[in-house]
């Protein structure tokens, strides 16, 4: 969202200080809202998205590009969003400053209810929202070619990139149905990196299968059978309602549909200009 931590605590203590209330309190389950936070929120929501209509209609009197921001999830933040994006300002003939940040399935509903995102790739998601599926693929389990794992793979390592780290994502419900315990997941920076640990023998490794292709050519990875692979999955652009979408989003949502579109989902690495490349970023905290 492009605010720093100390920033959110700062003006958490502010509202806190305002209203005489905690807002957040910590429990057992994690952080929740007091009483005062749950009525405040849905406020606050409307407050940032009149804050975004604001920016966006002075950006328009000034003749500055509309700004398009797509919540994406790990795996698409590293080899789809950012050439998807460049493919759309090609094509679409609009003055739009497009970006794409990563993001959990959980937040998704969240940031687009509250404008700070215009759009959402990944997993279906409800909530009064409009979910239409893009792209269908299958997740498999790739390994080194000569790796031997014992037992089933409940047992077996698996190296995974930040979706590991998602309970909502495509991969945390397909080792859930595997039956994979925790104490067996690594996480990794991103999926680039866990397929050359997976390469490496260091374990098995989940990967969309058109997008791993290239490893699979090359015979770094091999597909590994389980009862619970290939797994279909798919690709979902969620927006809000389509009469209140931004010019932007509706345009993202036509182009999507498109044969230009589906070329880059199904083989993204044409690169992009160097002006335009935006990697996505990952930070891990550790206490």
């Amino acid at each position: 969202m492009g605010v720093s931590e100390p920033a959110v605590s700062q003006a958490l203590a502010a509202l806190r200080s305002h209203h005489g209330d905690k807002l957040i309190v910590r429990t057992a389950n994690g952080m929740t809202l007091t009483p005062g936070g749950i009525r405040l929120l849905p406020i606050a929501s409307q407050m940032v998205a009149l804050g975004a209509d604001a920016d966006a209609a002075v950006r328009e009197a000034n003749g500055v590009a509309e700004r398009l921001q797509v919540a994406v999830t790990s795996t698409l933040a590293e080899f789809v969003a950012n050439p998807l994006l460049e493919a759309f300002g090609a094509r679409s003939g609009l003055p739009v400053d497009a970006s794409a940040g990563l993001a959990r399935t959980a937040e998704m509903p969240v940031l687009l209810g509250s404008r700070l995102a215009d759009a959402a790739l990944g997993p279906q998601l409800e909530g009064g929202l409009d979910s239409t599926p893009i792209f269908r693929c299958s997740l498999v389990a790739v390994a080194a070619p000569r790796s031997r794992h014992r037992g089933g793979p409940a047992k077996w390592p698996w190296l995974l990139d930040p979706s590991g780290a998602d309970p909502d994502s495509e991969t945390a419900r397909l080792l859930d149905r595997l039956g994979v315990p925790d104490d067996e997941i690594s996480v990794f920076p991103n999926q680039t990196a866990a397929w050359s640990a997976a390469a490496s023998g260091d374990g098995v490794s989940v990967a969309v299968e058109h997008l791993v292709a290239p490893q699979l050519r090359r015979g770094e990875l091999v597909v590994v059978p389980t009862p619970a692979t290939p797994a279909r999955v798919c690709w979902h652009l969620t927006t809000l309602p389509r009469d209140r979408l931004s010019p932007a989003a509706a345009s993202l949502r036509h182009f999507l549909g498109t044969p230009a579109a589906m070329q880059v989902m199904r083989s993204p690495g044409v690169g992009v200009p160097p002006s335009r490349f935006k990697p996505p970023v990952y930070v891990t905290i550790w206490s």
